[in-house]
Parts: structure tokens; sequence; C-alpha cells
């Protein structure tokens, strides 16, 4: 993944503090990438293929070392499913490593994801993060590919499921329309900015797929489950290791599911939106068919499943983003790892500790670079306009660092797309941009922004913030990739930039 503007995000205001967290975003960016590790996790040696890696491993998980196959005695085939934004970078090293010995598969990929990387598993591409009529039609596919394969229990298929899933992998259940689920997304995600959690609670149980049904249509085939994230840090639950993927679990799709009927309809009530959501959802949850139930971890653990979390923490994004601050000259200090909370009342906070160290040197001394990730959340409401968390965490810093010239603040989705998206700027949609990552704002940026007539807090009432980045030279444009959350980075300098 690449910054593809940096030229122009650093040619104004705090230059060189521009530079520095451009290179810092940059690393982490690049480390976010899950092709390296993926091809740590396994390798073919003398027909025979070893899986496993101590730090893939999720603690307290039944396989505790790697696993052997003979591919020649042992398997017949070798599959791989499943959905995600920008998994078919994991997908590529599997086809790498595995070459001929892969019969072959299919992904469910974000459009605008690079689908054209993969020579023998099928990639279809789905809406995100409102699901689409190409996501119902990617889910279709999916399920005649699995039932034309007739899967064997000497069969071995690879899932990937990663961020993104939950509106990729949408096949509504029976008797709803995908019209009905979107409005639901809708509401919930965008209307209301719940977190992910909450919504899987809803979305889950009007799906045939979610909560772990896909894995059900696998079996009798031998499984091996791969997460793009970090299954050893304590999950939104603060449950770590296998526990937390499979007795703790609302989103990781392959695996089992936490959720019920009746959780789902105590979000709904309890967020006030039961009387907002389709008059068809509510009867669906109110006349509920057991047949449609989530996968349980009594059945999974019946199944000949392994489990591996390929970005394990100190293998991925925060580690080389601190890594690059020390070697550009500041000392990196870890703020927070989980954000889930509105992301301009974020970024007002961060940036008033950033002024408070410019001030005092405390609680860190400059030049420090302070680290977030996690996920933030933006409730829109009614409004329409068009933009993203990371966006609106940058733009709040804006006014409160404004005058200085030593703190720079950055923030970016790391999939590369901050937001639903779409034409927010004609001379970017020329360019071929219609979703920027994130932003990047200093303390001249407010200033710039009154010379050139440009209302910040008016777009950030309307959520309309990627137009006025645009405009700022200070929206940051990437490419597509996987998603492990956001990356936040606040410099302060201890001269000026």
């Amino acid at each position: 993944m690449k910054i593809i503007n940096s030229q122009v995000l650093k040619s104004h205001g705090n230059i060189e503090g521009r530079s520095h967290i451009l290179d810092m975003l940059d690393s982490g960016l690049k480390a976010a990438d899950p092709y390296f590790n993926t091809k740590k996790l396994m390798r073919v040696e003398n027909d025979q293929l070893h899986i496993g890696y101590g730090s893939f491993i999720p603690t307290g998980a039944p396989q505790k070392k790697s696993v052997k196959y003979d591919l020649g005695r042992d398997l017949d085939r070798i599959f791989v499913f499943g959905a995600g934004k920008g998994i078919q970078r994991v997908a590529k090293a599997i086809e790498e490593i595995l070459g001929e010995h892969l019969t072959g598969g299919l992904i469910i990929l974000k459009h605008g994801d690079d689908a054209d990387i993969l020579e023998r598993i099928e990639v279809a591409c789905g809406g995100h993060p409102i699901p689409d009529i190409h996501c119902v039609e990617a889910c279709n596919k999916l399920v005649d590919s699995i039932k034309v394969a007739r899967l064997t229990d000497r069969d071995l298929v690879f899932t990937i499921f990663g961020n993104g899933a939950s509106s990729l992998l949408t096949l509504p259940a029976d008797g709803l329309s995908l019209d009905e689920i979107k409005k639901v997304t809708q509401i919930l995600q965008i209307e209301k900015g719940l977190p992910t959690i909450k919504i899987n609670y809803v979305r889950t149980q009007l799906d045939q797929l979610k909560g772990g049904r896909v894995t059900r249509m696998l079996t009798p085939a031998k499984m091996v489950h791969i997460v793009p994230i970090d299954l050893n840090e304590p999950n939104s639950f603060g449950v770590p290791g296998y526990e937390g993927c499979t007795n703790a679990n609302i989103w990781i799709h392959s695996l089992p599911d936490m959720g019920s009927i009746e959780k789902a309809i105590e979000v709904l009530k309890e967020n006030d939106t039961w009387e907002l959501v389709p008059v068809a959802v509510r009867e669906f949850f109110l006349h509920s068919n057991p047949q449609n139930d989530v996968l349980t971890l009594e059945e999974f653990e019946r199944m000949n499943c392994m489990i591996f979390g390929i970005m394990p923490t100190e293998m991925s994004f925060i580690p080389a983003t601190m890594q690059k601050a020390e070697e550009l000259g500041y000392t990196p200090h870890f703020l927070m790892r989980r954000t889930l909370v509105e992301a301009r009342s974020a970024g007002v906070l961060v940036s008033q500790i950033a002024r408070n160290v410019e001030d005092t040197n405390k609680p860190f001394p400059a030049p420090c670079a302070l680290v977030l990730t996690g996920e933030l959340v933006v409730a829109v409401e009614n409004e329409d306009g068009i933009g993203g968390r990371n966006q609106e965490f940058a733009l709040s810093a804006a006014s409160i660092i404004n005058g200085s010239q030593r703190i720079v603040v950055g923030a970016v989705d790391t999939d590369g797309t901050d937001g639903p998206g779409g034409c927010f700027n004609k001379k970017a949609a020329e360019q071929g941009c219609d979703n920027l990552a994130g932003g990047i704002v200093d303390g001249y940026t407010f200033m710039r922004a009154r010379q050139l007539g440009i209302d910040i807090d008016g777009a950030l009432k309307t959520h309309g913030t990627s137009n006025v980045l645009w405009e700022l030279d200070s929206g940051i444009w990437a490419t597509q990739n996987i998603s492990v959350q956001d990356l936040i980075v606040v410099l302060i300098m201890d001269h000026d930039g």
C-alpha cells in the first residue's frame, strides 16, 4: 500500500513535520500488508505443506505447534474461500506457496481492491460499508462453488475472513431483501454510528453465511482459518486468544458466533432503532427460523479446524510506525489501542494533549510521536456529507493546534478508504480519486482554510470532510489494502517546522 499524493501533502505548511509524519504513516501502511506474514505462516518443502508459526497461533488453541500434510498422500485438493477488504494479498501469498497444488477457490473483495493479481483463485467484488447487489451475487457464486466442489475429508480449505466481511459477505436470510439489509446497515452504521460489534449482533442474524454458517457449508473438509489480525490481543470484549475468537466472537464470520436473535432485538431497542428498521426485519426477529442459527463452539470443535491470526502486534503496523519515528528523532509513545469513540471528540482531546506537550513538555518531552489505533466512530444522523472518521479526527484537531509551528496530526484507515466515499470533488474524480484514506493537518491548516474561504466547522457539522481536505491539499489519497484498524500519529517537534 502506498500514499499516492505525498508530494502535494508535504508541499505547504509545516513541511518538515508533514514529511516526517508521512514517512511514519507510509511505514505503518506498508507493514499492514499481510502478504509477508502469510509467507511466514506456511511453506512447501519436499512435497510437504507445513502450516504454523508461534506468534500466529492463538493462545489456548488446541493446535500447539505447526502441522504437516503430505501433498501427495494426505490431500486430494486445496481450496481458498473468503471475504474482506484487501485479502487478495493473503490469497496471493497462498497461490505462490502452493503453486500447482492449489485447486482453486473464490474470495470477495471491496470495489477498488486490486483484483488482478490472482491466477488460480477467482475474485468477485462488492460494496462496503453498505452491501450492494454485487455482494449478493458474489455470495451466491461462493455458495455454488462450495456445492460444486463436493468437499470431502481429504480436501483442505483455507478461509480468509477479515475486516469488511460483515458487508461483503451478505446473503439475506429467506424472506428478507437486500434493500432491507441495506436499510438496517444505513441506520445502524451510518446514521447512528454504532460500532461494528453492535451492528453485527443484528446483521449476522439476518444472513445465511455470517456467524460461522459458511464454515458449516465447508464440512467435512479440513479447514485452516486465517484471520488478518492479532488474535492474541484482547478483543473488544477483553478476551484474547482462542477463547476470544471462538467463545467471545461477533465479527470473524468463519468462527463460532456469540450472537442471538434475543441480543439483536436488545441492541435495536436500546439504541432506539427498533421502530426505524423495516417491518420485515422486525417480523423476521419475532418469528425467527431456528434452522438459521449461528455456528456454536461445540459444533465448531467437532470439525477439523485450525485458526491462525497472521498480523501479531509485534509484526504489524504499530511497531513499524514507531520504529520509523525513532529513526526520525522522535520518541514514540503508544497512546491508545482501542479508540471506539466519536472521531471529532477524539481529535479535540488528543490535539489538546499535544498542545500540553508543546507548552509544558508533559506528559512527554518533545520531540515525540503519539501513536493511536482502533476504530473511531461517526454518527451522521440525517446529514449527507462525504467523509470519514479519520478525516474528522484530523480536521477537528486543526482548530485546536491552530498557530502551532511544532504540531502535525495525521490519521488514516489502513485499508486506504476512510468512509463510504463517492464523488466528493470534481478535480479529485478526474484524477481517479473517489475516497480518501484520511487527512493530515498542522498549525497552518486552519489559517489556510480561512484564507481560502473554507468552512472547517461547517464541514464537520455536515460530515463533508473529504472535499475540504482535498481543497486544502491535506486529504490523504492511498491505494487500497487490508483493514487492520486506524493509524493515527501526532507529532510534537522540538523546533519550528
